[in-house]
């Protein structure tokens, strides 16, 4: 059975959907049908690093077991974005070092295996991530555009939104050309225009 939390916020945008701030609490992460892993960590860990890095999912599928498993909170990993093929820098949070470790506590890992990998070994795909953040909010009812770009989506909606991150610092963390671009990719710009003609002189 899925759980459903009072707390649960979801935002939807024009190009797609995020997931609120409290939506990992409401989540469960063992509801899941088979050919998933059962105990739920794999998918847990990928959702803590999506929404907490911004990585593209293709870069989050690089991640090894060798680069993560002997940081603390505010180490860092170096990623070389498939995309763009530049180096991207990122410092995990202590709530997603909690997550990886978890993770490498459930699974007899090598050094040299990715992190995310299924009962057979194989590193996940991009259209097996889209299918299983699908499953995640479908299993609490949510409706909407659900795919792998929501945790990215969802990390740079509420860096801005949420804590006021700086445009020029977003615009560098996604590796935009513009700040229009970074605008338009989150959806955010109309909030913050309303936002100005809200203030009275």
């Amino acid at each position: 059975d899925s759980k459903t939390g009072g707390d649960t916020q979801i935002e939807e945008t024009e190009v797609g959907w995020i997931f609120g701030k409290e939506f990992s609490d409401s989540l469960n992460f063992s509801f899941l049908p088979n050919g998933f892993d059962l105990n739920g960590f794999s998918h847990l860990c990928l959702f803590s690093v999506g929404i907490n890095t911004g990585f593209r999912i293709s870069d989050i599928l690089q991640i090894s077991v060798k680069m993560v498993k002997d940081l603390q909170s505010g180490g860092e990993i170096s990623i070389k974005e498939k995309k763009t093929g530049k180096l991207r820098k990122v410092n995990l949070n202590e709530g997603v070092i909690n997550d990886i470790n978890r993770l490498l506590e459930s699974k007899n890992y090598s050094d040299d295996d990715f992190l995310f990998i299924n009962q057979r070994g194989n590193v996940f795909t991009t259209p097996y991530v889209s299918t299983m953040v699908k499953k995640w909010a479908s299993s609490i009812g949510l409706k909407g555009n659900y795919a792998s770009h929501s945790l990215r989506k969802t990390f740079g909606y509420h860096q801005r939104h949420t804590f006021g991150v700086s445009l020029p610092i977003l615009v560098d963390i996604f590796n935009h050309s513009s700040q229009k671009q970074t605008l338009d990719y989150l959806c955010i710009q109309p909030e913050e225009v309303k936002e100005v003609y809200m203030n009275q002189l």
